[in-house]
């Protein structure tokens, strides 16, 4: 039982990195939970247990990027990257922060997947459509997709993985933005200003003032309503819909704060979205069945099976040993050294079942209250930020290298790596010791 659940992880992980043929990450996750349960490692009460854990995160997640989906059918997303190179104002600079402004309120406002998903194919065209260089577009692209991927550490609410380990540690989701928006902001701001000191001799000084045509690209032929809308008509039809999502963001912490699932909130705010759309568009919400990615779900659910069958051969037993030093001395002695581990761990299993291991091995551990949330929001920054430095740290980076190479856009692992371990080392550090300030001086 021992040795399959293990060949198991291992033969998931494997195929999850390698991808061969593009084979959806799903598929290979869903082996091998299949074998870890047939072993016996995974009981069927264990199953239930681990559905009740992960179904307020799973049903949160999908329906915000139900709501990106029909964000992305009205032409927002291409509106927002029209309006991103207006206010560039033909600044290459600019253009620089305002892509990195976009990709990090695309993770806020959604999550890490659907902000790569969506966002880099965007900023690819808008790019393209200025006449950039492959080498001049890297800056752009690199610094987006790595801010976009770290912009899940300020609230838990932005990637299904810390969802899901909110719910084991029984933290709610205000506590956890309240403790970890400002140090993974400021974070994040190192973050940014040191990717511009690395690409600043690479930056255009000047890009095109005005681009045109991108928020046409996607409007399906029913758009009548908006093709036929003056500008001034279009803005403000578009900003009405960012204050709605704006509006369901805030009401998740709302819910949060007053124990209500925050799922109920999520699932409103898609609803009325889908409503909105099939009114104004005459496009019903059907459609929602094809284009939403279910696997997410899937690959959710069959990884957590899959770290819980380890979780029950005794592997976190091993890690307390490992661990227990590490959060035995003062709150930034756990601050810093968890979330070093946690970096470790993600860049060699990836980031998923890092933080599920670690954070199911710390429920295990004799630690007070605020040791173990910092060492739970030390495990999410050490997750989410340090695993981008290798390109398998996240399956979000993952997606962002394919999406990139489909775009015909030359950057090798090589390349990737050279800008990351200048920039994510230092930002790490920095943010874990800003963790510990700012919760010893909450409490």
């Amino acid at each position: 039982m021992v040795l399959i659940t293990i060949l198991s992880f291992l033969f998931t992980l494997i195929f999850i990195l390698w991808r061969p043929r593009d084979i959806n990450e799903a598929i290979p996750a869903t082996i091998g939970a299949i074998i870890v349960v047939m072993s016996g490692s995974v009981t069927l009460t264990d199953l239930g247990i681990i559905t009740e854990t992960i179904m307020d995160a799973a049903i949160t997640i999908m329906a915000t990027i139900v709501m990106a989906i029909v964000l992305e059918s009205f032409g927002f997303f291409n509106w927002v990257a029209e309006k991103l190179a207006e206010k560039a104002k033909g600044s290459g600079i600019r253009l620089f922060w305002y892509v990195n402004l976009l990709s990090f309120l695309m993770t806020l406002f959604f999550n890490n997947d659907g902000s790569i998903l969506i966002t880099t194919p965007i900023l690819i065209m808008l790019l393209n459509n200025m006449g950039l260089k492959n080498h001049q577009k890297i800056p752009y692209l690199l610094s987006g997709g790595l801010i976009a991927t770290a912009s899940s550490a300020p609230i838990g609410v932005s990637n299904i993985v810390n969802l899901i380990a909110l719910k084991i540690v029984d933290m709610s989701l205000y506590s956890h933005t309240a403790m970890m928006f400002v140090p993974a902001t400021l974070g994040l701001l190192l973050l940014v200003v040191l990717l511009f000191l690395r690409f600043k001799k690479d930056l255009p000084k000047t890009v095109p003032a005005k681009v045109t045509g991108l928020s046409l690209t996607s409007y399906h032929p029913l758009k009548q309503n908006l093709l036929q809308s003056s500008e001034k008509d279009r803005s403000k039809f578009m900003r009405n819909i960012l204050l709605f999502v704006f509006a369901v963001r805030i009401s998740l912490f709302a819910a949060s704060f007053v124990s209500i699932p925050i799922s109920t909130m999520a699932v409103f705010g898609s609803l009325v979205l889908l409503g909105w759309r099939w009114v104004y568009l005459k496009i019903p919400p059907s459609d929602m069945l094809k284009k939403t990615p279910w696997y997410i779900i899937i690959f959710a659910f069959s990884m957590y099976v899959i770290i819980y069958g380890l979780n029950n051969i005794g592997l976190t037993d091993w890690l307390i040993g490992i661990m227990s030093p590490m959060v035995s001395g003062s709150l930034l002695h756990t601050s810093v050294w968890m979330g070093i581990l946690l970096t470790i761990l993600s860049n060699i299993f990836n980031n998923h079942p890092a933080l599920m291991v670690g954070t199911l091995t710390l429920t295990n551990m004799p630690l007070d209250t605020i040791s173990l949330k910092v060492a739970y929001l030390a495990n999410v920054i050490g997750s989410d930020i340090g695993s981008l430095i290798l390109p398998m740290g996240t399956l979000a980076t993952l997606m962002w290298m394919h999406i990139i190479k489909s775009g015909n856009i030359k950057i090798t692992w090589f390349e990737y790596i050279k800008v990351t371990i200048i920039v994510i080392p230092p930002t790490l550090l920095f943010t874990l010791v800003v963790l510990y300030f700012w919760v010893t001086w909450l409490f």
